[in-house]
């Protein structure tokens, strides 16, 4: 056995089974996590020496150990000693051997395992959600992208996936521009609970040494303390709440993927996806499959899972560290790799698809699409009350459908009306039943028309730029935490 994790078992007669170290092991789990694990040890012992738990010399010595950890470790020459039960105790082994056991061991003071791993969990969490909320912003980037170019080309909008109204393809693009805006507020909401420091709670009941939990706390550039020692070593709803942000943003990442996969087909035809973007058949020479949208609706059921079975996991748990916890973390990693996957596919999937303007236009005129603007007509006109409007509507469609014909045939529309006592022009209905004019003639707050698509689309421009800014405030935060941490290791005053 290790001899370092061979300290650990003093009260132990024998050693830990093969099996054991095998199914109790969270290094691949953890791995990613080092660079984080040394940053907490850092400004771990900073701390220590500064409140004079440890001397200055024995400070100084893991200081430098643990520079050279970082180092070997960028240089890919960190390697991992898969007897030790997880990454913690390997930097800290690496760190002994290095130095010797009388300064080397002096790492561990007053603190634990439990909040070690909790606090370079939320250190590399954040981290993760920033980047999937950049993710993000580039795929409304795209949206907007597209929007800017299409406020006024028509499109069929779907209720109960049946034509209902006209809309412009700005219009479909700013929904999910808008859509994605939520997504981005739900995980800045999750990093506020991310960022807040659980070291110095140690095993669950703090500790008799008189640390400093909030210089800690700033030296890694967490926001704040989690105060209650048993509340932070005991939860894990921070990665509950960013599971959640993540199943919703991939439950609209799915819907997005659906419609792809519908616009793309030879009965929709209003798309056309890129080569770069589709499969081929192993069968079919014809085919061009929407593959990477069905992987997407795919991942979703694995979002959902890891959201599931964390909140299963958690529900019959008593407070203090259970190993249960473990598990934690392979979720919430598989689960932000795939979201960021989804992102990046859908963004370039989107950035090279063309959308076909003539295919849309027949859609979105046809099926008496523009029903709803007559009916709206006889209340404004001819003073109707909506209800009666909309009985006399429908007659005026079920009389076309039965004679097989559309609004196109505008006499006998015309014609149907007058059955009804309505007298209107043949130019006034023409313009009234155009998908272009319908588009526009809806001008209320957040409609279709491109007015409001433009204005909307200023909106979240602006948004946009907001949420890259407190992205780059956040990441400065972090930089600078990092470089405060780096300046006090190098200057010995600090120590004092």
């Amino acid at each position: 056995m290790s001899k370092a994790l061979n300290k650990l078992r003093g009260r132990f007669s024998g050693d830990m089974g093969e099996m054991m170290k095998e199914f109790s092991s969270s290094i691949d789990i953890d791995k990613e996590m080092i660079p984080e694990d040394i940053w907490g040890n850092q400004a771990h012992v900073l701390m220590l020496a500064k409140k004079g738990i440890i001397e200055k010399k024995d400070a100084k010595k893991i200081l430098k150990a643990l520079e050279k950890a970082k180092e070997d470790f960028l240089k890919g020459k960190f390697m991992l000693n898969e007897e030790l039960e997880d990454v913690h105790m390997n930097v800290e082994a690496y760190v002994t051997e290095l130095i010797g056991e009388d300064a080397g061991g002096k790492i561990h003071t007053a603190r634990s395992r439990n909040d070690q791993v909790l606090t370079d969990t939320r250190l590399h969490l954040r981290a993760r959600v920033i980047e999937v909320e950049e993710h993000i912003i580039h795929l409304q980037k795209t949206f907007v992208s597209i929007a800017k170019k299409s406020t006024e080309k028509v499109m069929p909008g779907y209720t109960h996936t049946q034509q209902a109204q006209p809309i412009t393809l700005g219009f479909w693009a700013t929904a999910y521009a808008s859509i994605l805006n939520r997504d981005l507020e739900r995980l800045r909401k999750a990093y506020e609970n991310i960022n807040r420091s659980p070291l110095g709670a140690c095993a669950l009941a703090g500790t008799s040494f008189a640390i400093d939990r909030r210089l800690t706390a700033r030296l890694l550039g967490f926001d704040d303390v989690i105060e209650h020692s048993l509340d932070a070593i005991s939860s894990r709803d921070f990665i509950i709440e960013t599971l959640g942000a993540l199943a919703i943003l991939s439950s609209n990442l799915s819907r997005l993927s659906e419609e792809l996969i519908l616009f793309s087909t030879n009965e929709f035809g209003i798309l056309e996806l890129s080569d770069e973007y589709t499969t081929g058949s192993s069968i079919m020479p014809q085919k061009k499959n929407p593959d990477f949208a069905e992987l997407s609706r795919g991942m979703t059921g694995y979002i959902y899972g890891a959201l599931m079975q964390l909140l299963v996991t958690l529900k019959a748990l008593p407070l203090g560290y259970n190993r249960d916890f473990q598990e934690d973390r392979v979720l919430l990693w598989k689960s932000i790799n795939r979201v960021k996957m989804m992102l990046s596919a859908l963004n370039g999937t989107l950035s090279t698809a063309k959308f076909k303007e003539e295919r849309m236009r027949e859609l979105a005129g046809g099926n008496y699409s523009t029903a709803t603007e007559l009916a709206n007509y006889l209340v404004r006109e001819e003073k109707l009350p909506f209800r009666k409007s909309h009985e006399i509507t429908a007659k005026v469609v079920k009389e076309l459908y039965c004679k097989k014909k559309d609004f196109e045939d505008l006499k006998l529309t015309k014609n149907i009306l007058e059955k009804h006592d309505i007298d209107i022009s043949l130019k006034e209905l023409k313009n009234l039943l155009d998908p272009e004019n319908a588009v526009r003639l809806n001008h209320s707050l957040g409609s279709t028309s491109p007015k409001e698509v433009e204005r909307m689309i200023k909106e979240l421009t602006a948004n946009t730029i907001d949420a890259k800014e407190e992205i780059r405030k956040r990441q400065e935060r972090i930089n600078k935490a990092k470089k405060l941490t780096e300046k006090m290791i190098k200057s010995e005053k600090c120590l004092d």
